[in-house]
């Protein structure tokens, strides 16, 4: 399948840590021709890491698409009504997103975004990054495996030894992923 000229939603949460290898891909997109509006959530636009600030990170996502962020719930809100992406990707999803999702609550630009885009009945990918996947937020990512249009990157343990509860998406697979759910199907094995 193309990606060229396929309306792509990209909404960044707080996982710094894989910002890196998420703006790898998102050059990938871009380079396959896709059209690419980033959504930035709250703790994105607000915290600096080792990982770099989000200013950098804002300017960046700018660059590489060459289309201004949504960076407030009000501008996130039209993603429904306008119908304006054919495929939402939150990536990293952290476990407070995934959290709130899968409990219907829509207090940042990126859960307003992935509402909205709900209820055009087309298609959510999740690329998990989260310390407490096999803790607290299992329930969690399980009913989201079981919800409508919700689809997940495979991901696994990152560091079973320092961190046993901890998973990661393997982002390398966002595209084979998102191929698969514009097609309304789970890129298989989920658990990798």
């Amino acid at each position: 399948m193309s990606l060229k000229g396929k309306k792509i939603g990209v909404a960044f949460t707080g996982s710094f840590c894989t910002y890196r290898n998420v703006f790898t891909e998102l050059q990938k997109l871009s380079d396959e021709g896709a059209e690419i509006q980033t959504i930035f959530s709250d703790s994105s636009q607000q915290i600096s890491s080792r990982f770099g600030s989000p200013e950098e990170f804002i300017e960046k996502a700018r660059t590489v698409t060459g289309i201004e962020p949504i960076l407030t719930i009000s501008q996130a809100e039209p993603i429904g009504p306008k119908s304006l992406l054919d495929i939402l990707v939150i990536i990293p999803c952290t476990g407070n997103t995934i959290a709130k999702l899968a409990n219907g609550i829509t207090d940042t630009p990126v859960l307003m975004a992935a509402k909205a885009h709900l209820r055009n009945d087309k298609p959510l990918l999740l690329s998990i990054s989260t310390n407490d996947a096999l803790g607290m937020n299992m329930k969690n990512i399980g009913l989201l495996l079981n919800a409508k249009n919700i689809y997940f990157v495979p991901f696994g343990q990152d560091n079973p030894e320092k961190k046993p509860n901890s998973m990661i998406a393997h982002t390398e697979l966002l595209i084979p992923s998102i191929e698969a759910a514009l097609l309304k199907k789970q890129y298989q094995p989920v658990i990798q």
